[in-house]
């Protein structure tokens, strides 16, 4: 009778091993023979300042420590609109201090969460922060997401609508979320 042995996740032998005299047992998923190897080089993290954006971003250095790859930080600056009964406001000059203000607000966060040796470019586009994130991740050809969700539910979901669903949906590449309150992965 032939029989043939399996991958587990206990650490079996796959078919392939088996004939090399292998195991997977101690090996990473990168490792394994027969797996592709992920090839992460360029990470993208949507950053609002909010405590789930900065947990984000500690997921975002471990997979760029991890993988050698680079962050690219992006804040979105949402454009002002406001009711002026006359119609006559300037929204550049608002948009241009709202977007100097997410500059030095970026750059604060990158020195207080980024180590040194991890590369990492920061970028403050103005626009509406679902579309310009994934318009950013096909420009900058990023191989992953990594985005904070908020897990508003109910009125609120419908209200506000979901950035990072609909990131998920037309990114590019790749989107890691990260919730708020969830079980941790990373030391």
């Amino acid at each position: 009778m032939k029989t043939s042995s399996t991958t587990t996740y206990g650490g079996s032998t796959t078919p392939e091993a088996a004939q090399a005299g292998a195991s997977t047992k101690g090996l990473s998923v990168m490792e394994c023979p027969g797996s592709t190897l992920f090839n992460v080089k360029k990470i993208l993290v949507p950053v609002d300042f909010s405590a789930c954006s900065k947990k984000a971003l500690t997921y975002a250095v471990q997979f760029a420590r991890e993988f050698g790859a680079t962050l690219d930080v992006i804040y979105v600056v949402a454009p002002y609109y406001s009711g002026d009964p006359y119609g006559f406001t300037d929204f550049e000059p608002i948009d241009k201090q709202m977007r100097a203000s997410g500059e030095q607000r970026v750059a604060a966060l990158v020195l207080e969460q980024v180590p040194q040796g991890i590369p990492v470019e920061t970028y403050v586009r103005v626009g509406r922060p679902a579309s310009v994130i994934a318009e950013v991740a096909k420009e900058l050809d990023a191989d992953l997401i990594i985005v904070a969700t908020h897990g508003h539910t109910g009125l609120k979901h419908v209200l506000m609508g979901s950035t990072a669903e609909h990131v998920v949906r037309h990114a590019p590449c790749p989107v890691l979320t990260v919730r708020e309150k969830e079980h941790e992965f990373i030391a």
